[in-house]
């Protein structure tokens, strides 16, 4: 393709992209299973599309939206029992755990850094390790898919600069035992970084519905920092991940000057230099509209779906559950998995069979009636 001498009629660009993209799944669709994205609530689509122009790169030029910022931080840390938090709305938990990882480097002595971490662990962790010079040990998981934290403490040594727990894994949804892994990072006197881009913005409001989940958050004393994702269950528009740090030395040792922007010098603690300011804004504006109590109604639908799913999944004939759901994502196996799969993309259904089973996510655009139309298609293909 070459660059273009003469620019076309914006209706001829418009009609261009539409033909293009109609070949995308959206949201709207309903036929999106296998994403942990969602489609974002309106409020939040105008206000990003009000301020798309606000740069946190250059936060002198735009004090306002960097109180913002600080404000989401705070409502964030809030939400993670942690009284004041330090840390940045980022590009979404793959940025936010390699500055978790990058934290813990800096501020360790180790010549040979590792990273002790389950082995249901998000890919990020992988680009992390390549990235900052970090050995990633892995830690085996238990028979329920939650890390084992006797092979964790086997595998700590001199060189290991930290811990990582996961709140909702990206396979199965699972709680790693949080609570066991802080007494081990307290005993050792190393960081625990807690994974929960998704499950941050759901566990608080499932524990609240009387949901029984290990504690993941800020309550416990050894975990020192934690990824949430506003722009999964959180319904902000993408790019919006988050990450929190205990003590703001974290923060710290993860700055960098950047004197040249326009604003004035400033110390820049994310990977990303430009980054949108309304991302930070429409975060903002969910939390505020939706409160504790709105997140709780969606995830009080999301759960009793997945529960209602579950149970639809143990009367198909040739399926079976991988577990019992923690959160609100469901991972099935079937015989002739992969055909299976092959088949019900030809029905055009959003899903991934790559891990060994098929797993469905219940975001807030899953509906009732896109599920029981799914099962249909499901005992129908096997």
């Amino acid at each position: 393709m070459k660059f273009p001498k003469k620019g076309l009629p914006q209706e001829t660009i418009l009609k261009e992209l539409e033909k293009v993209t109609s070949q995308d799944l959206s949201f709207s669709s309903g036929r999106i299973l296998g994403s942990m994205c969602t489609m974002p609530h309106e409020l939040a689509i105008e206000v990003f599309c009000r301020y798309i122009d606000r740069n946190l790169g250059d936060p002198g030029l735009h004090p306002g939206t960097r109180k913002i910022e600080e404000e989401v931080i705070g409502m964030l840390s809030d939400l993670l029992h942690l009284e004041r938090g330090y840390g940045h709305i980022v590009s979404g938990g793959t940025e936010a755990n390699i500055l978790a990882v990058r934290a813990f480097r800096n501020l360790s002595d180790s010549e040979r850094p590792e990273l002790i971490l389950p082995k249901s662990a998000h890919f990020s962790f992988i680009k992390a390790g390549e990235m900052l010079g970090v050995k990633l040990v892995w830690a085996e998981l238990k028979p329920d898919y939650t890390v084992d934290v006797k092979d964790v403490e086997a595998k700590i040594n001199d060189n290991t600069i930290g811990i990582v727990g996961i709140a909702g894994t990206t396979g199965l949804g699972v709680v790693d035992d949080i609570p066991s892994l802080s007494d081990l990072a307290q005993d050792y006197g190393i960081p625990l970084h807690v994974d929960a881009a998704f499950g941050g913005f759901v566990i608080p409001f499932a524990k609240a519905l009387g949901y029984e989940i290990p504690d993941f958050d800020f309550k416990l004393r050894g975990v020192k920092s934690i990824t949430i994702d506003p722009h999964k269950m959180g319904m902000a528009p993408i790019p919006a991940g988050g990450i929190i740090f205990r003590r703001k030395k974290y923060l710290k040792a993860i700055s960098v000057l950047a004197p040249y922007l326009a604003g004035g010098k400033v110390w820049q603690a994310t990977i990303t230099g430009t980054r949108p300011g309304a991302s930070v804004l429409a975060v903002w504006a969910l939390i505020k509209h939706l409160g504790f109590e709105g997140y709780m109604e969606i995830v009080d639908r999301a759960m009793k779906l997945s529960r209602w799913f579950a149970e639809e999944i143990k009367k198909t004939p040739n399926a079976w559950l991988v577990r019992e759901p923690v959160l609100n994502i469901v991972s099935f196996k079937t015989k002739n998995l992969h055909g299976v799969e092959r088949k019900l993309k030809e029905k055009g259904w959003g899903i991934s069979a790559h891990r060994g089973y098929i797993r469905i996510v219940f975001m807030p655009h899953v509906t009732k009636e896109m599920i029981e139309e799914f099962i249909k298609d499901l005992r129908e293909v096997l």
